[in-house]
């Protein structure tokens, strides 16, 4: 059995919607719905149950899991980089995290968890994924540093080549719905667009950066969800590596891609950045995607243009998520 923590989130759903056209849907999903409409990720996968994660910590804390599990495909977290809740990031996004780990090494189960380009703070020391890098690293935020914590957890207690940790670059794509604030521009600057024609973009306070052209790695999530899997094809590959393009791309282009698959003209307005954000704001992002070739990962990964169209037009203008579409 598969598990699948996470698994009504954005990246997490898109995990299940992969294995599922793989044929696989001996999967357990870990999550939390609450209140809002994040139970739409799941209409349409397949799956065997589902278990609050809570409930599942007692179960893991407990060792009275009933069922065999083979992996954990570890995505569950608060991945809000405005949370300012540090004990709420400690005990859900590191402690949490870590018991899942010694659960996985103690069964013989694969661990794949999800770290974050946050941990790399402003990319003033690079964004390579090498672990030897990993002290020199100063995050921004305190979602960051959680993820940033359990990577060092990783590697101090000698568990880099038994798991493997993926740092998200900036994913967009389907199922990213019910993420509110959090959500991609993607989905958010669509919104503006039907709305209002027009499309909101922070300026720019860096000199090196015009105002649209601070630049970010955009990822779309069915490569990094392919990114992933490829960790559970691969036992034997470990470490921590980068889900990235590795080509980071303008938010101009972002954008233009966006007006461009919805056939509107490009109209773009540049706004004041809030302040409480100026000092945190990452104006350049872009994965060392080296690692994860050496590896073996050959896969192309979409740019910005062919990625939005595909989200635009398949899932967005059709108000569909991942499980419902048939592509």
């Amino acid at each position: 059995m598969i598990v699948v923590t996470g698994g009504a989130g954005f990246i997490g759903s898109a995990i299940v919607w992969k294995l599922n056209k793989l044929g696989n849907d001996k999967i357990i999903i870990v999550d939390e719905l609450g209140k809002e409409e994040k139970w739409k990720n799941l209409v349409g996968l397949r799956f065997e149950d589902f278990i609050h994660k809570d409930d599942f910590m007692g179960l893991i804390l407990q060792r009275a899991v009933r069922f065999k599990i083979t992996a954990i495909i570890h995505m569950g977290a608060c991945s809000a980089t405005t949370e300012k809740d540090a004990d709420f990031l400690m005990d859900n996004n590191v402690h949490y995290s870590q018991e899942l780990a010694k659960y996985c090494l103690e069964n013989n189960a694969r661990f794949i968890y999800a770290s974050s380009a946050a941990t790399y703070g402003d990319g003033s020391n690079g964004y390579i994924d090498d672990e030897s890098n990993l002290g020199v690293l100063h995050p921004l935020n305190m979602y960051g540093y959680s993820k940033h914590l359990f990577d060092t957890w990783i590697k101090r207690n000698g568990l880099i080549d038994k798991v493997a940790g993926l740092k998200f670059f900036n994913v967009y794509g389907p199922n990213e719905y019910h993420k509110g604030d959090m959500r991609s521009v993607v989905h958010k600057a669509f919104e503006q667009v039907r709305d209002f024609g027009k499309v909101n973009l922070f300026k720019s306070y860096n000199p090196q950066f015009k105002d649209g052209e601070q630049k970010r790695d955009f990822i779309y999530v069915k490569d990094a969800v392919d990114m992933s899997l490829f960790f559970l094809e691969h036992n034997e590959k470990n470490g921590i590596y980068n889900v990235g393009t590795g080509k980071a791309q303008t938010w101009i282009d972002l954008v233009t891609a966006l007006f461009n698959a919805i056939g509107k003209p490009i109209n773009i307005e540049y706004i004041e950045m809030p302040e409480e954000i100026r000092g945190k704001y990452q104006y350049f992002t872009e994965a060392d995607m080296n690692k994860l070739k050496s590896a073996g990962y050959n896969k192309p990964v979409k740019n910005v243009s062919d990625g939005v169209t595909d989200y635009v037009k398949n899932y967005l203008l059709k108000e569909k998520f991942l499980g419902m579409n048939k592509d």
